[in-house]
């Protein structure tokens, strides 16, 4: 049966017929009765629950007492769709994308610059270095090193009063290139901007795309309490900030990643983060088509190279 069908065949049962209240605020009988029908049957539901919890086997009848509890919640789920004009198979098809954006990552992931000349791609295997540099005042900055030991953009410093490992946050932007084949901030890096269009230039690796990329790792970092050692037991990501940096990407082509990819780029990028800072150091390699970010902990060759390396603050 369609869930169509059903709410209408199910209107048709409906003892206090009629839309929700006209004006003036007040909530009429024919919406009230079945929303508060709705909670009866959510404890109707752990009642049973209840008794099985008690009785255990003896509670024979279980499996046919739910079903017909379930049946009936349904009844006034649709009730009260059909109430406030809803349609049920809308909302039972946007949940299931909801769930599915949250809890699934697709086994392919299409590359977002795919069509663009090799030479404006993001890559899709990388390693990456982040040692110690002098500024030109002689105080310590984090440079980012490619394979060939050339610095890409400038030296970085945590920007706090207090030392918090901000300083490697670079590894958060190519966790998303590694995950999720985006970062604004990591093509200007690299120089892999797309002016081949110019619109996609102007946007999507434009400035405003850049300000969404930094604001994203902002947001994880407050996330964790700027606390990165602290966040080694976090295993998921709450609902909440996943939406909303889902929300920060609307209209870009990054939003077309799901809250579960997201999650995943987070996680791995923090757990690199963490792992760079706790080594003043090291290398990170990603692989776009293995959905991977690794670290390896500095050598002595990379601390001689990087020049004096600086205490953490």
């Amino acid at each position: 049966m369609r869930l169509r069908d059903y709410q209408r065949a199910a209107s048709k049962t409906d003892q206090f017929p009629g839309r929700r209240a006209s004006a003036g605020g007040r909530i009429a009988k024919a919406e009230l009765v079945p929303l508060l029908g709705l909670v009866g049957e959510v404890g109707a539901l752990l009642a049973e629950y209840k008794k099985l919890l008690r009785d255990g086997p003896v509670h024979l009848r279980f499996r046919d007492r739910l079903a017909e509890e379930l049946g009936d919640t349904l009844w006034y789920v649709s009730t009260v769709a059909t109430k406030f004009d809803l349609s049920l198979e809308r909302i039972a098809s946007a949940n299931l994308k909801k769930v599915q954006s949250r809890w699934l990552s697709p086994r392919k992931r299409l590359s977002l610059d795919a069509m663009f000349p090799l030479k404006e791609r993001l890559p899709k295997r990388f390693t990456y270095q982040f040692a110690y540099a002098a500024r030109k005042d002689g105080s310590p900055g984090v440079a980012l090193m490619d394979s060939h030991g050339r610095q890409i953009g400038n030296l970085l410093t945590d920007n706090a009063h207090k030392g918090d490992g901000y300083r490697f946050h670079d590894v958060m932007h190519f966790a998303f290139v590694a995950l999720l084949g985006w970062s604004p901030v990591a093509r200007k890096l690299l120089d892999k901007k797309r002016r081949s269009r110019r619109r996609t230039d102007e946007v999507e690796d434009g400035g405003r795309a850049g300000v969404i990329d930094e604001a994203i790792v902002a947001m994880v970092f407050d996330y964790i309490g700027h606390d990165l050692a602290a966040s080694k037991g976090i295993t998921r990501i709450d609902s909440d900030t996943l939406r909303g940096v889902r929300a920060l990407t609307r209209g870009f082509e990054v939003h077309a990643r799901t809250e579960a990819e997201w999650e995943e780029a987070i996680l791995k990028g923090l757990a690199v983060w963490r792992q760079v800072e706790a080594h003043d150091g090291g290398t990170v390699t990603g692989d776009f088509a293995r959905r991977s970010l690794t670290f390896s902990p500095p050598d002595g060759r990379m601390r001689a190279k990087s020049g004096k390396r600086a205490t953490p603050q």
